[in-house]
């Protein structure tokens, strides 16, 4: 068997763009994976289109030669954008070997660990700008089967908070606690927003919800900016989804600087890599929480990974989306109790329906983070994706 072509394919999602990627074999079997990189769709996108004419001829079993050869060759070797790039084209490999071998791509990455994943819902909230509005969408949540959830109340935080803006952080976190109760995990994500003052006081402050964790409070570069916030936090610190090299995730582990691990598939450079980077963790005894809010390919990618790691604690999902996310794939997701069952269809077991993409076309995106954008990006047009009745 060999690669005869790879195609890239893009539809917006309103809040970004999914990048997905197809390889071609001479057999007649599709391997699909997603190379997502949220507001770099067309750089990203450029350095598939670069890497296309080492794939074509090759086998496509020789998943883990092809991906080191590339890895070498590129000769900068590393970057969130080459190391996504090589995430979609690991799993496009993986899909066509575990398709003509008749197995889950689990059973590649060494054999399932477990039978489900414990799911937690991200952009639940969206929509909500009062106190009052989180805890009605975080109830629907849980109505849904969720017994875990994520958002960011940090307002447009940039580096330090007013008194306005704590007190507000505040509210919002007390009244979705008060709302679902005790039982129901609560993660709150800074996005890298604050300095270390601010993000130790502001651990302190919410400590009382008895959150599960703290998602990266300080700037992604500084891991001994982190360590130090860590070493003050009441609550637990996760964090991971923007580092992308496998030194940079044992230089958080040396220094102590995360609870919680939350490598991107994707960005991580595939679930090869993703894996090595939980074993390292699995020494450290830290459990690992895969980074997972963007594309359908993306989900499965991750599902597939976290079916397969000794040490992964809880999956994240996109509970509310763009209506027509589901228009561009067919997937065979179980969600029940609050979990999605691991995979039993060959490859990823998902099939990217190609002129479907053509119907939603690129649109450019900005970061919304500073502007106080992001608990509105797509919520006129949202739709569950993960309610029980819409995975069969």
């Amino acid at each position: 068997m060999k690669i005869t072509a790879q195609k890239i394919f893009v539809a917006n999602a309103q809040r970004t763009n999914f990048v997905f990627v197809k390889l071609y074999t001479d057999d007649g079997i599709e391997g699909v994976g997603e190379a997502t990189l949220e507001w770099k769709t067309k750089t990203v996108v450029a350095a598939l289109e670069e890497l296309e004419r080492v794939l074509v001829g090759r086998d496509p079993f020789a998943v883990d030669a092809i991906i080191e050869q590339l890895h070498r060759d590129s000769y900068w070797r590393t970057g969130a954008v080459f190391r996504t790039a090589l995430g979609g084209i690991e799993a496009a490999l993986l899909d066509i070997k575990g398709k003509a071998l008749g197995v889950p791509v689990f059973e590649l990455l060494g054999g399932k660990f477990r039978d489900r994943v414990e799911c937690y819902a991200n952009h639940w909230f969206f929509g909500a700008t009062t106190p009052e509005e989180y805890a009605a969408n975080a109830r629907k949540a849980v109505a849904m089967g969720y017994r875990a959830l994520k958002w960011d109340p940090f307002d447009t935080a940039d580096l330090e908070m007013d008194r306005r803006q704590r007190r507000q952080t505040i509210e919002i976190v007390e009244a979705v606690r008060d709302a679902v109760g005790p039982d129901v995990n609560l993660m709150l994500d800074v996005h890298g927003r604050l300095n270390v003052p601010t993000a130790i006081a502001m651990c302190r402050a919410l400590a009382p919800f008895d959150l599960t964790w703290i998602e990266e409070p300080t700037p992604p570069e500084n891991i001994d900016a982190l360590a130090d916030v860590r070493a003050a936090s009441p609550v637990p610190i996760a964090a991971g989804e923007r580092w992308y090299e496998p030194g940079k995730f044992l230089e958080a582990l040396s220094k102590k600087a995360v609870d919680i691990l939350q490598p991107d598939v994707s960005h991580a450079g595939g679930m090869g890599e993703t894996k090595r980077v939980a074993h390292l963790a699995h020494t450290h005894l830290i459990p690992v929480a895969p980074h997972n809010p963007v594309g359908p390919v993306m989900n499965a990618m991750t599902l597939h990974a976290s079916v397969a790691m000794p040490n992964f604690s809880v999956f994240e999902t996109v509970s509310m989306d763009v209506p027509w996310r589901k228009e561009l794939v067919r997937e065979t997701l179980q969600f029940e109790n609050g979990a999605i069952l691991a995979p039993t269809a060959p490859g990823l077991g998902v099939e990217l329906i190609e002129e479907a993409c053509e119907r939603f076309a690129y649109q450019p995106t900005n970061v919304p983070l500073f502007d106080g954008s992001m608990n509105t990006t797509g919520v006129a047009t949202g739709a569950r994706t993960f309610a029980a009745d819409e995975t069969k």
